[in-house]
């Protein structure tokens, strides 16, 4: 009887600590404290880098910086957060401040609305990439365990004018600390974030949740509208001639390749040991689009310059493809990634045989770039022998697409070892994920030369090839990982992207001005801009929508002014 009666005590009191009872008021302070503080040191240590002051000061403005973010957190809980949704809402934000948090404090990334974009039109292969053992760590201590806190506490019960008048209170008190705060720093805050706007990028999770509302209000692409024609009166200049090759075009968008690990752009590795040994023409300076997949694709082949590029425009216009098919060229889309990002809806989409993903691929889906030669191969084994057709064909890479930049190579493809074999790259060494990075060029380099030795086999067309990156990667420079950050304070790592060309003799003999042209201008500043324009020109199509200024061959006519005006 007493053994039961202890028992029951006992479970009566662990019952009781179960449960921690704290007011609404501290429920919302110590969220305010944790998503303010806690999870966003990367942001206080930048701040401290950005200030101009030493020791006291320094160490003053930065506690005022915590102060206004978790007032600012605070202020909007006493307004949002009641005591039947406190719990729901804490929750909410634990995982997303939380996830956010691990890629800005751990990779570097930048909370944007391009980010955003990226993240929902990835696919499962990448997903699964991104998760490492040090990701796992941190969701144990920075999400589950401030959620099993959470799920501990109860919320007292008390009546709705005393919880009325305590947010009153605290809402004023808030708010009085964080314009005093702002008031007396202005000037420092002005300095930092007039040169640093991206900053908060930074702040979890508010990085998420107003990236996420700006993607959906103003880059999501909105359903139904009606398709916009362009380039309508798109024809080609001289239609094939009975006896005349047609022309066969492979376009390979490359991913996340930089040009500074170009051993043809000066990289003191040798990246590029095949296509060294070919006569290709590689331009030294080229800018991207953007810095993620689901940007720089759409605006390379919207037929828009970057300046003014309009992603909500280019999801519902035609763009390079369709015009290429409006000049009687059969477009083909031929993907190793997570999609064309809709700039091949309206073309041929061809579909890699399951033989061809049994020998490239992995059990979770991910392939080799191998798989685009093979599928290259197999397309034209299928053309008929007196085809008359011209064909454009863009391959679409996996290329160095990180985290798991080991997975992008194979042996014996990967000689600078050790390598970094963990999607955490954070955790590898400086050589480790440099090792692993090269290498994944060294083997694009190897699946861009067996492309070009196809193309010299097909002697019915006259063949060329053209290869440009999507954007570059960081890893690790500047303490920045991957890619995606605002274009404006992307690093060169992520803009800077490479790109070549090669054109077989049959294409050279009937384009001897064109190939002359493009090898006098290897050293230019180009970019994405000049692709649609240059190989509408290389195609010999021609439309009123394509901008000579960016136009390669255009520098080259001999009387430009004329030219345009005819």
């Amino acid at each position: 009887m007493m053994s039961k009666l202890f028992i029951n005590k006992l479970f009566a009191q662990t019952s009781a600590t179960k449960q921690k009872s704290i007011s609404l008021l501290y429920f919302n302070l110590l969220l305010a404290i944790w998503l303010g503080l806690i999870l966003n040191y990367s942001f206080y240590e930048k701040i401290h880098q950005l200030t101009p002051y030493q020791n006291l000061k320094s160490g003053l403005l930065l506690v005022a910086t915590s102060l206004v973010i978790i007032t600012t957190y605070n202020l909007i809980f006493q307004c949002l957060s009641w005591k039947w949704n406190a719990k729901f809402m804490a929750s909410l934000l634990i995982i997303v401040g939380g996830f956010s948090a691990y890629f800005v404090n751990s990779l570097g990334v930048i909370i944007t609305p391009d980010q955003i974009q990226n993240m929902l039109q990835t696919d499962t292969r990448e997903i699964r990439d991104l998760w490492s053992i040090r990701l796992l760590i941190w969701t144990i201590i920075f999400v589950i365990f401030p959620l099993w806190v959470v799920m501990c506490l109860k919320i007292k019960k008390t009546s709705l004018g005393q919880q009325f008048m305590q947010k009153l209170l605290s809402s004023v008190f808030s708010a009085l600390l964080m314009f005093s705060l702002l008031f007396f720093f202005y000037v420092d805050y002005a300095a930092i974030f007039r040169e640093h706007r991206d900053l908060k990028g930074m702040i979890s999770p508010q990085n998420s949740i107003a990236s996420s509302l700006s993607y959906y209000q103003k880059k999501a692409p909105k359903q139904n509208l009606p398709l916009v024609r362009f380039g309508e009166d798109a024809h080609l200049i001289q239609p094939i001639q009975s006896g005349q090759k047609p022309k066969l075009m492979v376009l390979v968008v490359g991913e996340t390749a930089r040009a500074e690990s170009f051993a043809l752009n000066g990289y003191a590795r040798n990246t590029n040991p095949e296509l060294s040994q070919l006569k290709i023409i590689n331009f030294t300076q080229v800018s991207s689009c953007g810095t993620a997949t689901a940007v720089s694709v759409p605006c390379m082949f919207s037929g828009m310059p970057r300046k003014s590029y309009n992603e909500q425009l280019a999801s519902h216009r035609e763009g390079l493809l369709d015009i290429a098919q409006r000049a009687s060229y059969q477009a083909t889309w031929i993907d190793n990634n997570s999609g064309c990002k809709g700039a091949c809806e309206r073309v041929q989409q061809y579909q890699i045989p399951v033989a061809l993903k049994q020998k490239w691929c992995d059990s979770s889906g991910e392939c080799l770039d191998e798989i685009l030669v093979d599928s290259l191969q197999d397309y034209l084994s299928h053309l008929k022998q007196d085809d008359t057709q011209s064909h454009l064909i863009v391959l679409h890479q996996m290329g160095s697409h990180g985290p798991a930049y080991f997975k992008r190579s194979k042996a014996p493809y990967q000689p600078f070892q050790p390598m970094c074999n963990s999607n955490a790259i954070q955790g590898c060494s400086a050589t480790e994920l440099r090792n692993s990075y090269d290498n994944s060029i060294i083997y694009t380099d190897h699946v861009l030369s067996q492309l070009i030795k196809t193309l010299q086999q097909q002697k019915h067309y006259q063949t060329g090839f053209w290869y440009v990156s999507d954007h570059g990667e960081s890893t690790g420079e500047h303490g920045l990982y991957l890619h995606g950050a605002p274009y404006t304070v992307a690093p060169t790592q992520q803009t800077h992207v490479p790109m070549l060309m090669w054109f077989s003799d049959a294409w050279q003999q009937q384009n001897v001005s064109q190939v002359a042209c493009l090898k006098s201008q290897v050293n230019h500043s180009l970019s994405h801009d000049y692709l649609f324009p240059t190989l509408l020109s290389l195609l010999n199509i021609k439309t009123q929508v394509s901008d000579p200024e960016n136009d390669m061959l255009h520098l080259c006519l001999p009387h430009p002014q004329l030219q345009q005006r005819a």
